[in-house]
């Protein structure tokens, strides 16, 4: 099934259903180069020939290996969202124990299990403005979070941001060190990492 590139920052956006298909190969070969070589050995001319097109018809979307990448970013933060979103609509009672759950679940499940995911992370890894050159990477994820929570706690949108973002760098910075530590996330560190969120986060926002 093809997907919704109307939000992907592409040079050119798919018109065609077998153009958005072409896309979406171009996308999962850039992915899964990136597990293989990383992003310095990317190359527009390997991700073409993964993907089974013309260097040319690469270009006509993309213009570089970072664009690419900015892409595969977007649309991982776009499925590691809906994921989220639809795990907190499954929960009866959304306290800070659920949310924070599934935010890090989720995660620890596309840092293992999605190809490129665990080179770049959110971004930072090329690019702390990957995903938005007005913004952070970490940034566009407070946002992206807010917007998730904002249905469940009875406190305005604009109050959200601040206590979001520095739950987000803590997390950031704890669960690096746990994929340091360990290469699929030490789980003692990931444990005290949701203790530590949560504690903080049901004292700014109450349980």
């Amino acid at each position: 099934m093809s997907e919704n590139h109307s939000d992907l920052p592409l040079r050119r956006k798919p018109v065609q259903e077998r153009s958005a298909k072409r896309v979406e190969r171009m996308l999962d070969a850039g992915a899964e180069l990136l597990a293989e070589v990383g992003y310095d050995g990317l190359t527009t001319t390997l991700v073409a020939k993964r993907a089974g097109v013309a260097v040319g018809s690469l270009y006509q979307f993309f213009p570089d290996k970072r664009a690419i990448v900015q892409a595969l970013t977007r649309r991982n933060l776009d499925r590691f969202v809906a994921a989220v979103g639809e795990r907190l609509r499954g929960v009866d009672h959304q306290s800070w124990w659920e949310v924070v759950d599934a935010l890090l679940d989720i995660y620890l499940h596309m840092h293992r299990e999605v190809p490129g995911f665990s080179q770049v992370h959110f971004g930072d890894a090329v690019d702390v403005q990957l995903l938005d050159e007005q913004r952070t990477n970490n940034d566009v994820l407070t946002d992206a979070f807010a917007d998730l929570v904002a249905g469940h706690v009875d406190l305005p949108r604009e109050q959200l941001g601040l206590p979001i973002s520095i739950a987000v760098e803590a997390a950031d910075s704890l669960l690096k060190f746990a994929f340091r530590t360990d290469p699929n996330g030490d789980e003692q560190v990931v444990a005290e990492t949701k203790s530590l969120i949560k504690t903080y986060l049901a004292s700014r926002f109450g349980d």
